[in-house]
């Protein structure tokens, strides 16, 4: 191995190592959470595109765990940006930590991802660009990744909260 490549596998073990760190933070602050507001629910913790991912499921299938969801994922924004900022307290460094709470995210990261893939097959026999709906970073995030990955490219254009993805042809 040379100098470079055994720097660069220690630089991943360290981001390795600290996005870990991150998970066991954001599992501790939840499970408190939990328990405070009384919720049945596991932690699951995983790494994912060079982020700390970290999963509320419930084995019963419970409705409760809804509540940290909220109408149209409210809820799980503002966990969300709580367990980063608890994160950040413990740590010192901005997290991009990812939160889903019963697979709602997943759930909503294959809608989305459809809708990317629809509307890059309308620009594509169109040849016009296509402007969808308003949306929060996460969902533009996705929607960006399946029009990338449908061979075209696209842009974010307006302000908060009326940011919207706008698909490119070629």
């Amino acid at each position: 191995m040379t100098e470079g490549t055994t720097s660069a596998a220690a630089e991943g073990a360290d981001t390795l190592t600290r996005l870990e760190q991150e998970g066991e933070i954001a599992a501790d602050y939840l499970e408190g959470l939990l328990d405070i507001a009384d919720l049945d629910g596991d932690i699951d913790m995983d790494v994912e595109a060079d982020r700390a991912s970290v999963s509320i499921i419930s084995d019963t299938g419970s409705r409760d765990l809804q509540k940290l969801v909220g109408r149209d994922g409210e809820v799980l924004e503002a966990l969300q940006e709580l367990t980063r900022l608890a994160v950040h307290r413990e740590t010192g460094d901005r997290s991009r930590l990812m939160l889903d709470v019963a697979g709602y995210r997943a759930k909503k990261r294959a809608e989305l991802s459809e809708v990317g893939a629809k509307a890059a097959a309308e620009v594509k026999s169109t040849g016009e660009p296509v402007k969808l709906r308003p949306m929060t970073p996460f969902e533009r995030k996705v929607v960006h990744d399946a029009v990338k990955a449908a061979g075209l490219r696209s842009e974010s254009e307006g302000e908060e909260p009326q940011r919207f993805v706008v698909v490119l042809p070629a």
